[in-house]
């Protein structure tokens, strides 16, 4: 575990280093996956060194990554890596992309039990990971800078600071009424979102990141992350899980609060974008 802990904070590191060649720079094109989404070769670079590192250092282990064919292990342990998570902010120069890195055990039911995750910022130079019973710490380039990741304490919704990814995601899926109402009961909304929304509530900088939809590989790395850092990440039921395609981060004093929210608003309409 400690081992798998301390690679999973350097692949991400190393992933990062690789989209900064390309970041911000005219070498860059982007090409549109079959449901719209931007891909580049950054995205794809990344992936490909992640793998080849996890192959070298735990060869009967599972990947599931973004853009690549999966590779199926024997040793009940799954890496889920997304090489950019926030694609449209790195192709426009936006500092706030990141590297995702979760580890999981399989269960013999096959549910997915989450033990380590990652968030790289690497155009801020900083993220957030977090091992189960192994603390969440807020990292930088400099490891020596170390320090742990704690959730704030604010209780009430109207001090609270509301993040997510794009309003309209809401409307995608017939949820806008959830946006609407915690627009309207939060301090502050803003779409400081994909993984840098959940960065920020881990390190008690925002109280509430939530998706409407998302895939796995954009939820791997928050449940230890989350949990450790004394907060919640799951789904709009309130559970612990990965594996909702969908998902809420909170500190843990506004969690019952929220869900009660996103509780009252189901999916309506398949997401297409």
């Amino acid at each position: 575990m400690k081992n798998r802990f301390e690679f999973a904070v350097n692949l991400a590191r190393q992933m990062g280093n690789l989209t900064l060649e390309y970041f911000d720079s005219d070498s860059m094109d982007v090409e549109k996956k079959q449901d719209g989404t931007p891909v580049t070769k950054a995205d794809r670079g990344a992936e490909a060194l992640g793998r080849k590192l996890i192959m070298e250092a735990f060869p009967d282990d599972s990947i599931l990554g973004e853009e690549l064919d999966d590779k199926i292990g024997s040793s009940g342990w799954q890496w889920v890596i997304d090489p950019i998570d926030g694609t449209k902010s790195f192709v426009h120069g936006v500092p706030i992309y990141s590297n995702l890195v979760g580890v999981q055990k399989i269960a013999q039911d096959g549910k997915l039990e989450p033990q380590i995750g990652v968030i790289w910022l690497p155009a801020l130079g900083r993220g957030v990971c977090g091992g189960m019973g192994l603390g969440a710490w807020e990292i930088f380039n400099d490891d020596s800078k170390r320090r742990p990741a704690r959730v704030s304490s604010v209780s009430r919704l109207e001090d609270a600071l509301f993040l997510t990814t794009d309003c309209y995601d809401f409307d995608l899926v017939g949820r806008e009424g959830a946006y609407d109402e915690l627009e309207e009961k939060c301090r502050l909304t803003r779409t400081w979102g994909d993984a840098y929304g959940y960065y920020l509530v881990a390190t008690g900088r925002a109280e509430i990141m939530t998706d409407p939809f998302f895939e796995l590989w954009d939820a791997a790395p928050m449940v230890p992350i989350l949990h450790e850092a004394g907060g919640v990440f799951g789904n709009w039921q309130g559970e612990e899980t990965i594996e909702g395609r969908e998902g809420v981060a909170t500190n843990g004093a506004l969690r019952e609060k929220v869900v009660e929210i996103l509780r009252r608003y189901p999916k309506t309409k398949i997401p297409v974008r």
